[in-house]
């Protein structure tokens, strides 16, 4: 993808570009490049695919941003760009997947949710094709894009479709488990992950991870936070700060949003006080709704999601909208406070 100067603007969507100051030092700071979430994928598929004839990898011209080009660099044949063309892509992957193959098909999470979402539901879940649907920098994290190039509806559309697995990966390390784990699982799958900047959460790849299941990272009586993706990371550093106050908070990773782990949720509602959800998506249809369900056949818990308004996001620097939104630390950590200093 070149710019009118012949710039490579594929390093703008990884956020790895050193030279276009189009954000600020916060939205450049984090973890190496080589355990970011959207620079592992095509070497993890890569792996995979060296004893697993059936893996094949397919791009939306995006072979650089989702690093999908280290899979194509290792094999070639099982690799194809289809160009700007999302729909056509998702189709075709649900054909290749009807004879016998296991497809990993990856866009900006805009294009292949809610650009691809008829494909997907009547080419891929409604036959119980194993496509594996990969919609990168989700959220917010285009930034500078804008609503066109934003996803904060994808969790809600997704979620929706009967028959198809939905899953967000919060770091590298939880990518990698995902993707073992996605190769034998029945039916579509839509795994959801961020802009490639995304701190680590697992330090290593969890062994125990299972689809349906969630993870409890930490133990708490006062509220429970339940999150996913993006924001994993941030409820963990605002759960510390609370700690710091005297607050026992626990967190639940809930990186499937479907089929969401219910007594991992009814457990909460028994053992805390409160329940907070924090998702980096509209906070109608994703994860806060997930949740609501669940708890309107228990008994009355306070409860509150936190994720953004039901509006069209900005348009800035993504560290900016992420402190805009209140979904940095420092944001997840005021909501909390309100939502306990209400309860109390």
């Amino acid at each position: 993808m070149m710019g009118a100067a012949g710039q490579d603007q594929s390093t703008l969507f990884r956020g790895d570009d050193n030279e276009l100051r189009l954000k600020d030092e916060k939205s450049v700071r984090g973890t190496p490049a080589k355990s970011m979430p959207a620079f592992i994928l095509g070497d993890e598929l890569a792996d995979l695919a060296e004893t697993d004839p059936r893996i094949v990898v397919a791009t939306a011209d995006l072979a650089n941003s989702s690093r999908t080009r280290d899979f194509a660099n290792r094999h070639p044949h099982r690799f194809i760009d289809f160009g700007i063309a999302e729909r056509n892509m998702i189709t075709a992957a649900a054909g290749m997947a009807s004879c016998g193959l296991v497809p990993y098909v990856a866009t900006f999470a805009s294009f292949a949710a809610i650009l691809g979402a008829e494909a997907i539901k009547t080419d891929c879940a409604y036959p119980r094709m194993p496509v594996r649907i990969i919609g990168h920098h989700s959220g917010i994290s285009m930034g500078f894009y804008g609503t066109s190039h934003h996803s904060t509806e994808d969790l809600g559309m997704m979620r929706s479709v009967a028959d198809l697995t939905v899953v967000c990966a919060a770091d590298a390390n939880q990518l990698r488990a995902i993707l073992r784990a996605s190769v034998d699982h029945p039916g579509a799958m839509y795994i959801r992950l961020g802009r490639g900047r995304d701190a680590e959460v697992y330090q290593d790849v969890p062994a125990d991870f299972a689809f349906g299941k969630a993870t409890k990272l930490r133990e708490g009586s006062d509220l429970t936070i339940v999150t996913t993706g993006s924001q994993v990371h941030a409820s963990l550093a605002a759960a510390d700060r609370l700690a710091a106050d005297g607050v026992s908070v626990r967190v639940i990773d809930m990186h499937t949003i479907k089929p969401l782990d219910e007594e991992a949720i009814r457990a909460a509602a028994r053992d805390t006080r409160a329940i907070l959800t924090v998702e980096e998506h509209n906070i109608i249809g994703g994860l806060g709704s997930a949740v609501a369900e669940v708890l309107v056949d228990e008994e009355r818990i306070p409860f509150r999601r936190h994720g953004i308004l039901d509006e069209f996001s900005l348009i800035g620097p993504p560290a900016a909208l992420y402190a805009h939104y209140r979904l940095d630390a420092d944001g997840v950590t005021a909501v909390a406070r309100e939502l306990l200093q209400k309860i109390n």
